[in-house]
């Protein structure tokens, strides 16, 4: 094993005993001396802390992918793999001697404790562990205890969102460390990350994000638990088992107290504890890590360093060869064993390895470690390629190694592939440090570290854009300094606090970032909202004075300044008379919220005025008395229309005079409906829904139909009285206008129901329907429609345009409404001309109803189907008729089989039927007139603008009389 130096030292304790330090000052003190420590991290901390006490021309840093050299260096920082070990400098020490027992580099830290040594002094720092191996192993050791600065204490489980700040949370795979740090991204501000396969300079990069207090959590493997120096209050474990490239394992109560153990710093005590899924410590094993006391190590990993190279096979025996002492067990194949072992199988390489100095080329290309992390197979074939290339060039080809390199160098992308281009330019910083392996060694050692601290810069990048919210983070940081904080609102309604967007400005509401957790959040908001004060104020002066055109009421009874909700309608004490609830911030003051309050009262009562400005009439009107006045406020608690069968008695309880007042206020009669013309617009039926829906309490508000449809699919799962509020009627499988209805009802009124009769073209034209279409319609108000057939004559039958109406649907076939005559508005049982379809189509809007003609209709002339028969020959048929037969069309007799009484009609959705249609009295039909009786037709109407003839100056008969029509058929007569 060697002779022993002057002095052996073994330094053992817990973390935080200033171990390291100790050494890095006893090597300072002598002339020269070389440090082994276990990770490039850790290596490349103490680096740039001797530079910083020395210089960089005194310091030399050798690892596996950097190689710092300075012409005369007198201090060295290795990896434990890449230090000297010529026995050649005066201080030599071994930091985490107890790795001596890691299954994969164990064996690298056994040799170095048997046979490294510096030529005056040595030091073996770990933990207490390693005491009795140490002993047996060197005997002339000296041991030192060193006790910890500070206590550590057990905190138990903690959920994330209630972890102190200056916390670690360890996991251990790349999967939970991305997934924990993006849940504090989210709860906390934001995290640094620090992983082992992180290059040392991104790994810096993090550290100094989280020192200099930008992040105040950090999310890392175990190798913060390899002596990294960091400030740290607390350490929870996120899982207490790790796969080790085998199996998944626990960890052992060493490693947990290793780990545990960077809480806490130089006097100031620290706490660990655990997280998420994992389970709570047992207590034997925290009585273990808070009192340092575990198992003492019993085995260390030990590989032959006595290697034979005379032939592969020669040095695969001797590596596989087995200690003579008890207290070295045999290591288990590493990953370089394994790469020789599948080279020298390679029939194509036997003759390439014929030489020591071959075997041991084969070796050192074997011993090039896979940090791309690809398949043995794969690994092997590049194994394979650099010695050939080594072998019979000498050398790697230049042009070969830059275009390895010149597909790395490239830093876009996300984490996992910078990460993953960081991992394969490892692989080429490894070959460039080799020595004669490339022509110009210096030159790929500069291109090589070059691209690794591109690629480590911009992962710093990636990983600091995705797992730290900046904005929260730094505002935080002021907010703990208590520094004033100043808030501006832009154009786009963004609130800013010292240039950090920290939420929006909604109208009177401040939505803030959801980027902190409850206790941050609310600091936050109470900085923001203070700033906004002013804010708040200037702004509700602008909304006193906005224009009503600025402002509007959404279908669910929301209230709108532009873009933003500012309130919502809630019920009052009338149907019209709804109240507002102002959406205004606690924190924006009383008078803020009273100046918007009152301006939105002031929007929606002018809104309703403007809009049922007929309805407020009646309401206001002193003039109507009695029965005219109990019947107007009927119609406005009924927003208007009213389903006349609701009101029949009262409807016949009216006198004239007290119809003509109800008419001059705009007031329609209708067969089926009493409504008002004007208020079946599109806006006011938008706003009768809304008003209707606060009335009655519903929590989702019903949608007015497209405007401008004749008809719309029944509504189905609709709150009853939702079509008439739409101001439709259910009929069938649709749903008609109600003034549409009332015109068809004009129509019906001059027909023989009682023998039947078929369906006019100005019937299919105002209801836009299918002659089948218009059967349902006919169906659903309580006619019985009979389906036939006959001979379709063509030449000679007059065709009305219009009779083959389109398929009725949600598409605009025509939108007219009753007209409001100057004196009053014309009632259903006047015989009204129906208006040109086209015209009527564009009458309904929101700028004017159309007028509507009074002028009694001429009847449709009827084809003379007598005349037509007497031309054809003796059997009917036309001499150049098909011999198939006439054509054939189908046609509907429509007859009355409803309830005169009004009963509900049970089949079609329960609706009750008004009057009966004029005609369909008791008496014998005569002839197109109306039944027998007494009295001349109904004229229920006011004056009229457009008539053919004055009217007549004789006494008015009832309206409700059902002999009107057949009185008015004997006068003719």
């Amino acid at each position: 094993m060697g002779g022993e130096p002057a002095r052996i030292t073994a330094l053992l304790g817990p973390t935080n005993t200033g171990k390291t330090h100790f050494a890095i000052e006893r090597m300072l003190s002598y002339p020269t001396g070389v440090i082994g420590l276990p990770l490039r991290l850790l290596a490349r901390e103490v680096y740039d802390k001797i530079v910083g006490l020395r210089g960089p021309n005194a310091v030399a840093l050798i690892t596996g992918e950097e190689r710092i050299v300075p012409p005369r260096p007198r201090f060295w920082v290795c990896t434990v793999e890449s230090m000297p070990v010529t026995g050649e400098h005066d201080f030599l020490a071994v930091d985490e001697i107890q790795l001596c027992a890691d299954p994969d580099r164990g064996h690298v830290f056994t040799d170095r404790l048997l046979n490294a040594r510096g030529r005056l002094e040595t030091i073996f720092m770990g933990a207490e562990t390693m005491r009795s191996t140490i002993a047996q192993l060197v005997p002339r050791a000296t041991f030192v205890k060193r006790e910890r600065f500070s206590h550590l204490t057990y905190g138990g489980s903690k959920k994330i969102s209630r972890m102190p700040a200056r916390s670690a949370i360890v996991g251990f795979s790349v999967e939970n460390v991305y997934a924990i740090a993006e849940l504090i991204r989210r709860q906390k501000g934001g995290c640094a990350v620090v992983m082992g396969a992180l290059s040392p300079r991104t790994r810096n990069a993090q550290v100094a994000l989280y020192q200099n207090g930008d992040v105040d959590y950090l999310v890392a493997t175990d190798a913060i638990g390899m002596g990294l120096n960091l400030d740290l209050n607390h350490v929870a474990f996120s899982a207490t088992t790790k796969f080790d490239g085998r199996r998944m394992r626990p960890l052992t109560a060493q490693e947990l107290g290793q780990i545990a153990g960077r809480a806490g710093r130089y006097q100031r005590d620290g706490s660990f504890g655990v997280t998420g899924e994992a389970s709570p410590l047992s207590k034997e094993v925290v009585e273990a890590i808070t009192e340092h006391r575990f198992e003492p190590v019993r085995k260390l990993e030990w590989r032959n360093p006595e290697l034979d190279y005379r032939t592969p096979a020669h040095l695969v025996a001797s590596l596989e060869a087995r200690p003579d002492n008890l207290l070295l067990a045999r290591a288990r194949e590493a990953d370089d064993l394994g790469a020789l072992k599948a080279l020298a199988a390679m029939p194509e390489l036997a003759p390439r390895t014929a030489s020591r100095a071959d075997t041991r080329l084969l070796w050192d290309v074997c011993r090039i470690p896979d940090f791309r992390g690809i398949s043995q197979a794969e690994h092997t074939s590049l194994l394979s390629k650099i010695f050939t290339d080594l072998h019979e060039f000498g050398r790697v080809p230049d042009d070969w190694f830059a275009r390895q390199v010149k597909r790395i160098d490239r830093t876009e992308g996300d984490i996992d592939t910078l990460s993953k281009r960081l991992a394969y330019i490892r692989t080429w910083t490894y070959v460039a440090q080799r020595k004669g392996w490339l022509d110009d060694e210096s030159h790929w050692r500069d291109a090589t570290r070059a691209v690794e601290d591109r690629l480590s810069d911009a992962l710093h990048g990636a990983l600091t854009q995705r797992f730290v919210d900046r904005r929260t983070s730094v505002l935080l940081r002021r907010l703990k300094q208590k520094e004033s904080l100043v808030a501006d609102v832009n154009d786009k309604g963004e609130v800013v606090i010292e240039g950090h967007v920290v939420g929006r400005l909604e109208g009177f509401r401040f939505r803030q970032a959801d980027t902190a957790d409850a206790g941050e959040a609310k600091t936050l908001r109470s900085a923001a909202v203070a700033a906004l004060g002013p804010q708040f104020s200037l702004l509700s002066d602008r909304f006193y004075n906005a224009p009503d055109t600025e402002l509007d009421y959404t279908e669910q009874g929301g209230l709108m300044w532009g873009e933003h909700a500012v309130g919502k309608l809630v019920k009052g004490n009338e149907p019209l008379k709804p109240q507002v609830k102002a959406f205004v911030d606690d924190e924006a003051g009383p008078e803020v919220a009273e100046k918007v309050t009152r301006r939105l009262q002031h929007f929606i009562d002018r809104k309703i005025a403007a809009l049922f400005e007929p309805l407020t009439n009646v309401q206001n009107d002193a003039a109507l008395t009695g029965l005219a006045r109990g019947f107007g406020f009927q119609l406005v608690e009924a927003l208007g229309v009213i389903p006349r069968d609701q009101v029949a008695q009262d409807v016949k309880s009216l006198d004239q005079d007290a119809r003509g007042a109800l008419r001059k206020h705009g007031v329609r009669f209708g067969q089926f409906t009493v409504f008002m013309p004007l208020l079946l617009k599109p806006a006011p039926t938008r706003l009768r829904l809304v008003l209707w829906s606060l009335w009655q309490g519903l929590d989702e508000f019903p949608e007015s139909p497209p405007p401008g449809l004749v008809t719309i699919p029944a509504p189905q799962g609709m709150p009853e009285g939702y079509a008439q509020m739409s101001g439709y009627r259910a009929a069938g499988q649709r749903a008609i206008r109600i003034d549409m209805l009332e015109r068809l009802a004009d129509q019906l009124r001059g027909q023989d129901s009682r023998a039947g009769f078929e369906a006019t073209a100005d019937m299919l034209s105002i209801t836009g329907m299918t002659l089948e279409q218009f059967a349902d319609l006919m169906g659903g108000l309580g006619y019985k429609a009979e389906k036939g057939e006959r001979a379709k004559v063509k030449a000679v039958d007059a065709v009305v345009p219009g009779a083959e109406a389109p398929v009725a649907g949600d598409t605009p076939v025509m939108d007219a409404a009753e007209a409001q005559p100057e004196g009053g508005i014309t009632e259903a049982p006047a015989v009204e001309a129906p208006a040109d379809t086209l015209a009527e189509a564009a009458a309904l809007t929101d700028e004017g109803v159309a007028p509507l003609a009074e002028t009694p209709a001429e009847p449709a002339p009827e084809a003379p189907v007598e005349e037509v028969a007497a031309d054809e020959n003796a059997t009917g048929v036309a001499p150049d008729a098909d011999v198939a037969g006439p054509e054939m069309e189908v046609f509907y007799t429509f007859t009355w089989g409803g309830n005169r009484g009004g009963r509900r009609n049970e089949r079609h959705g329960g609706e009750r039927q008004g009057d009966r249609p004029k005609g369909q009295g008791k008496g014998k039909p005569r002839g197109k007139g109306g039944p027998k009786g007494k009295g001349g037709p109904r004229r229920d109407e006011g004056p009229q603008n457009f008539q053919s003839r004055p009217p007549r100056k004789e006494k008015q008969i009832d309206p409700d009389n059902p002999f009107a029509q057949a009185l008015m058929g004997l006068k003719k007569e």
